[in-house]
Formats: C-alpha cells, structure tokens, sequence
C-alpha cells in the first residue's frame, strides 16, 4: 500500500477563520478539527467506534506517558500506535514537553541534553532529549510529530520567558535534525514566548526559518485568561504562514475554540471534553449542564434534542442523575461520549459556516452561549 504523504490545504476563508484538509498517511483531517486527548493510547470511556461515530477523525497520544508504560518496545514491536491501539484515525503525539511544566518538582532541565525526569511513578530516572523525543514518536508511527519544546509557567518575568523561549527554539532546531527527511509523516513546530507579543512573533520567525510542516500555539491554557490568550493570537494570526497548520495545544472551550477559529486556528486538542464528562459536566447547544444537581431528579427530558449518537437522546437527566449520584461507571461513559459527539458537531457546524461564509454570525450566536 502506498502511504499518502503529509500535506495540507485551505479550501475556504471567511476573514481569518478558515477550512481545510490535512493528508496523513491514515486518512484525512477537515479543519477546523478537535482532537479527543488519548493520552495513554486511549481516550477514556468511549470505545474508538464511538470516536468515530461522533465524527472525530484524529486523535493525540502523549510520548511521555506511553515511553513510561507500556513502553516503546511493546508497541513498536506490533508496528506501532495504531495497530497497538486498533485505531485507523490519524495520530498525533506530543512529545513529553508540557509534562516538563507539568511534573517540574520531578524533573530537571540541562540546556544540552533535555530534560531529566524522576517518573512518576516508580522515581526511576531517565532522559528525554529533543533526538529521544522524535526517536520515541517515529517508533510510535506518528502522523503527526511534535518537536520537544520547554512549556513554562506563567510568569510575568520577561527574562524567565525569553530564556525558556530561546532553549526550544534550539530544541526545536535539534528536533528537526532528528527528524530528518520524512516524506509521509508532519512535524511541527511550537511557538513559545508567553503572554509577551514581541517574543512570540520572534519565536515564529526563527521557527518558519528552520522550517516546519505546521506550527504549534504553546505555553496557552497555563493559568491566563481568555482575552489574554486572544490577544497573543492576534499578535501571531498575519505572521503564520498560511499554507501550514495551525495548531492551539490544550485547548480549550467551546467559546476558546470559536474566539481561535476565528483568529485563523485550524487543530485543537484538550482533555476538557472527557474529564468533564466523568465528573457530571455535559455540554449541550443550550449551555453546560451539571448533571449531579438535585434538580435534574426529575427531569425526565434527554441532555439534547440535537444529540443521538448511540441513542443518547434516550437517556432521560433523571436517569443520569441517577447514574452519577450512585457511582455508576456507564453514567461517565454517557456524559463522556455525549461530550465528545457535541465538539465534533461543533467543528462541523464551524466548517460548514466557513464554507458557507456565515461564520461571524455563528461565532457571535454562540459565543456567550456554549
């Protein structure tokens, strides 16, 4: 079978906001597009064939967890991610960068080997350099491959910014020297420098002078606000170029998703939808719904009119109350895929707007809402 190489392509504008199709060697990918997070090579409580039914058409595993259990060995072994995870979607790896932030009193930064960890779970060290890194995910088999970057904390440091700024442009630099010559596979670059205009433009024009196959929004969804994190996209939205992916990692809402499509984001990830869902939150095309209130006891209507992915419109708020007031795992698996099928008919009704140049109406109908 001839592998179909990476590529991308905008089909339609409306303003910044715009559609498109990523090639991967597994399948196409319309943009604007929502990953679901599977990070230990599984997205929780949904089977994949209801990922599938939902819509959803790629998804992101994380090179740090899985290098740590079941390790690269066990699944390279069978040929990779998808034929270890029964998964025909497209995958994207991240490369173990936001878990320098996000295990930092586990872990130590040398400028020129990578970062240091003390897993997390048995304190056994090991070292994740910029080279491991991409080694890891092309042993995975990777559509999409993300370059190691340093994810900092939010801090209004300008010095602790630039520096953090400064070492993954030069991981991202050794990242594509790993990374070789790929004729199917995408790499990507993420763009650092916090909530500092100047450093993020500066970031982005030494990462599109390296040279990537898309470009990564990092180091947002760590503690700003909303307008923060649109802001930083205005700042960046004319200098990314436009025959490229744009990627926003981590994120995010609803209304984040529709304020980033519309300052020209095309992929988004987060693990809001299914950590929601196991926790009693659902979102519907009314608003969030938190499922465990006492008032929904006897509300015998479904969660959405608009939903019926496996039959979910069948379940009244009454029994799902019930479900969750009562620890009954099926009521996660509910919310979780009802969460999931929601964002993916979010992404559809925000290409079809696109497409049909109406999307300002949409985003500014929904904005407030969702």
């Amino acid at each position: 079978m001839t592998l179909k190489k990476f590529s991308f392509n905008v089909i339609k504008e409306n303003n910044y906001a715009r559609c498109g199709q990523i090639i991967t060697p597994h399948g196409l990918v319309d943009t604007p597009s929502f990953m679901p997070v599977g990070t230990q090579g599984t997205v929780k409580a949904v089977f994949l064939e209801n990922l599938i039914a939902s819509g959803t058409q790629m998804i992101l595993a994380n090179t740090y967890h899985l290098m740590l259990r079941p390790g690269v060995d066990r699944i390279s072994s069978l040929g990779g991610l998808h034929q270890f995870m029964n998964c025909k979607l497209p995958i994207l790896t991240d490369s173990g960068g936001f878990q320098i932030m996000s295990l930092s009193k586990l872990t130590k930064i040398n400028k020129d080997i990578g970062a240091i960890f003390k897993s997390h779970i048995d304190g056994k060290e090991f070292i994740l350099s910029p080279e491991e890194s991409i080694k890891l995910q092309k042993k995975f088999n990777s559509d999409i491959v993300m370059v190691l970057d340093e994810c900092p904390k939010i801090t209004n440091d300008k010095s602790i910014i630039k520096k953090s700024m400064d070492l993954s442009l030069e991981w991202a630099l050794r990242s594509k020297n790993a990374f070789k010559s790929n004729s199917h596979k995408g790499l990507f670059g993420i763009v650092q420098g916090g909530l500092y205009k100047d450093l993020r433009v500066e970031c982005l024009e030494k990462l599109i002078k390296i040279n990537f196959d898309g470009f990564a929004i990092g180091g947002l969804a760590v503690g700003e606000t909303q307008d923060q994190m649109f802001s930083i996209l205005d700042a960046v939205k004319d200098y990314i170029p436009r025959d490229k992916p744009r990627y926003l990692m981590g994120v995010g809402t609803p209304s984040d998703i529709l304020g980033a499509v519309k300052r020209g984001i095309d992929m988004f990830d987060c693990v809001l939808p299914t950590r929601s869902g196991r926790t009693g939150l659902a979102f519907t095309w009314n608003g969030k719904i938190n499922i465990k209130n006492s008032k929904y006891k006897k509300d015998n209507s479904p969660l959405d009119d608009m939903v019926t992915l496996c039959n979910l419109n069948k379940y009244s708020k009454n029994y799902l109350n019930h479900l969750f007031n009562t620890n009954e795992i099926l009521g996660s698996m509910l919310l979780t895929i009802n969460n999931i099928n929601f964002y993916q008919q979010l992404m559809k009704q925000i290409r079809e707007n696109i497409k049909k140049g109406t999307f300002d109406d949409f985003h500014d109908k929904y904005i407030n809402i969702i």
